[in-house]
């Protein structure tokens, strides 16, 4: 497998993995979550989203959380914003870094922001505008890059015009998302290949949901097409509501334990890793779906009874 020397794990725990918690997770909970994957080597960590909290009430406390987190030197922290109230609200909160988030299907855009994709971004442009203007990085996500619940088949042209229409307002890099989980790894190599003819592909990142089991294997293969930035979910934490079973992003300790295992640098310690998900799991109540933190787990178990015995 011919892998890149270093990837870059961009952490969405905090933001993508919490956002459909169906509990209210408290606001230190969310506060030390981001600290402890920021004391494990992750160099990027999405603290929050400033979303309607109507939308999305788990996140309607991010202004507390970004006001209660001690910033570690050398992460970055940023936040989702859907539009320019969300971008004030971030502004007022201190941030220096923040993302939009469109799509490359029609109806998925309809149902995620209420608007076309054309709509999408207009109302965009001025976000990116005027965060570049206050010196704030701006990052842009693509969603249902590899198929959509509401149309099905996405063509990748889609893609390639929402991609490159980011790029040219402003964004300093696109993450492209199989917001479903639909995608198989030969796909996603054609789709960052075709999307690459229109966009450098340092500029370039991706978002794979696992739910058909692919998300490893795909991020994997978008690395071998050249990529070299990845979102990733502590524990495997999050999900899309528009896709029935789906078990979530891609976990983090997966990727890291894969890219370990092939020499790639990502400066993560994976143990750290594992026991913050660990901590994790004990705040929400239940286990982590991360096939790596589960085997972990059951692991250091057996050990410390044998130990015991």
């Amino acid at each position: 497998m011919d892998l890149p020397a270093r990837i870059t794990v961009v952490e969405v725990g905090p933001r993508d993995g919490l956002q459909n918690e169906p509990g209210t997770v408290a606001t230190e909970v969310k506060v030390g979550f981001i600290e402890r994957l920021a004391a494990t080597g992750l160099g990027v960590v999405e603290a929050t989203s400033f979303v309607s909290p109507r939308w999305v009430p788990q996140l309607a406390d991010a202004a507390e959380v970004l006001a209660a987190l001690t910033r570690r030197s050398g992460v970055r922290y940023p936040v989702l914003v859907p539009n320019e109230r969300g971008l004030d609200r971030a502004l007022e909160a201190g941030v220096d870094e923040v993302a939009v988030f469109g799509a490359a299907s029609e109806g998925f855009s309809q149902a995620n922001l209420g608007r076309s994709i054309d709509a999408s971004l207009e109302m965009f442009a001025p976000v990116v505008r005027r965060a570049t203007d206050a010196g704030v990085r701006v990052r842009g996500y693509v969603s249902t890059v590899c198929g959509c619940p509401f149309q099905g088949e996405v063509p990748v042209d889609d893609v390639r015009r929402v991609t490159a229409a980011l790029i040219d307002l402003g964004c300093m890099e696109v993450s492209l998302g199989d917001t479903i989980g639909v995608g198989t790894p030969a796909q996603v190599q054609d789709l960052v290949t075709a999307v690459a003819a229109d966009v450098p592909i340092d500029r370039l990142a991706v978002h794979c949901h696992d739910t058909y089991g692919q998300g490893l294997a795909n991020t994997l293969a978008a690395f071998e097409a050249g990529v070299t930035v990845a979102d990733a979910s502590a524990g495997g934490l999050g999900g899309c509501p528009y896709a029935p079973g789906a078990t979530g992003n891609l976990a983090t300790e997966d990727l890291v334990y894969a890219l370990d295992g092939a020499g790639v640098e990502t400066g993560v310690d994976l143990d750290a890793l594992i026991d913050v998900s660990a901590w994790m799991e004990q705040q929400l109540g239940r286990p982590s779906p991360s096939r790596v933190v589960r085997a972990t787990i059951a692991k250091r178990a057996q050990s410390e009874g044998t130990t015991s015995g």
